[in-house]
């Protein structure tokens, strides 16, 4: 899917539409001291094993995270993931 690199978007600091650069992001890996994750790890321990049923397969495409920046104000926010096979800017 072919994207544009600039948009013209809403910005909430500058409360105004301005333009925007687009950037995808890669996931980080997630907080081992969450609430959920500590509740998994415990559940996980000993010689129960996994609590729930095993994820099996991949999924048919990736979805990527993109994070829109104001070229004015330089604040950064995140929209809504979308999947596609191939995401490339313009």
């Amino acid at each position: 899917m072919m994207m544009p690199k600039q948009r013209k978007t809403y910005c909430k600091k500058c409360k105004k539409q301005t333009l925007h650069n687009i950037k995808v992001v890669k996931k980080r890996k997630r907080g081992e001291l969450k609430q959920g994750q500590r509740r998994f790890r415990r559940k996980e321990a000993g010689y129960r094993g996994y609590p729930r049923p095993l994820p099996h397969g991949e999924k048919p495409t990736k979805k990527h995270d993109l994070r829109y920046v104001c070229t004015v104000c330089g604040k950064a926010s995140t929209k809504k993931g979308f999947r596609t096979k191939k995401l490339e800017f313009e």
